[in-house]
C-alpha cells in the first residue's frame, strides 16, 4: 500500500476525525490517563483552522491505502527575518495503526512542500519531551533542535527546525 497526501479543509470529516484523535492521544499522554470527548471537544474549540488556509497555510489528509490515517497543519509565522521567512508545523499526526508505514515521512514532505509554494524558507515546531515518536520523526528528516521562538506554553518543551532547499 501506498500513502497519499493532499490538503483538504480542516472541517471534512475525515479530518476531524484524525484532529480528535490527535487531541484524544496528546492529551491522554499529557495528563497521563484517556482525554474525555468534552477535553478533546475543548481543544478543538481552542484550535480555529483560519491560518491554515492559503495563502497563510495549509492543512493535508494523508491516506494509507485509500484510508485517511493521518493529518497536519503549517502556518506562516510573521515577523522573523526577510531573508528566512518560516512556517510553523502543527497537529502533526499519524494514526497508531499506520505508523512506521512512512506517513510520518509523507506527510513531512508535502507540508515542506507547501511551505515553501507559500515563501517559507525554513520550517519549525514545538512540540513535548514525551511526543518521543513524533521527536524521532522530524530527527530522521532533518529537523534539529533550534532555540525557543514564540509565546511560551506548557504544552512546548522542545524546539525544531530545518532549512528548506529548492
Amino acid at each position: 500500500m501506498n500513502w497519499s497526501v493532499r490538503p483538504e479543509s480542516f472541517a471534512t470529516a475525515e479530518a476531524t476525525r484524525l484532529r480528535r484523535a490527535y487531541y484524544a492521544e496528546v492529551a491522554g499522554r499529557y495528563w497521563h490517563r484517556p482525554a474525555t470527548e468534552a477535553e478533546v471537544d475543548a481543544g478543538l474549540a481552542d484550535d480555529p483552522p483560519d491560518l491554515l488556509v492559503t495563502p497563510t497555510g495549509e492543512f493535508v489528509v494523508g491516506r494509507y491505502g485509500g484510508e485517511a490515517a493521518a493529518c497536519g497543519g503549517l502556518r506562516l509565522l510573521p515577523g522573523g527575518p526577510a531573508h528566512l521567512p518560516a512556517a510553523e508545523l502543527t497537529r502533526v499526526y499519524v494514526s497508531p495503526a499506520a505508523r512506521g508505514t512512512g506517513g510520518g515521512g509523507a506527510l513531512l514532505a508535502a507540508l515542506e512542500a507547501a511551505a515553501r509554494r507559500l515563501g517559507a524558507r525554513r520550517v519549525v515546531l514545538d512540540t513535548r519531551l514525551d511526543l518521543v515518536e513524533a521527536r524521532g520523526l522530524y530527527g530522521k528528516h532533518g529537523y534539529g533542535e533550534i532555540p525557543a521562538y514564540g509565546e511560551p506554553g506548557p504544552y512546548s518543551e522542545i524546539w525544531y527546525g530545518k532549512r528548506l532547499t529548492g
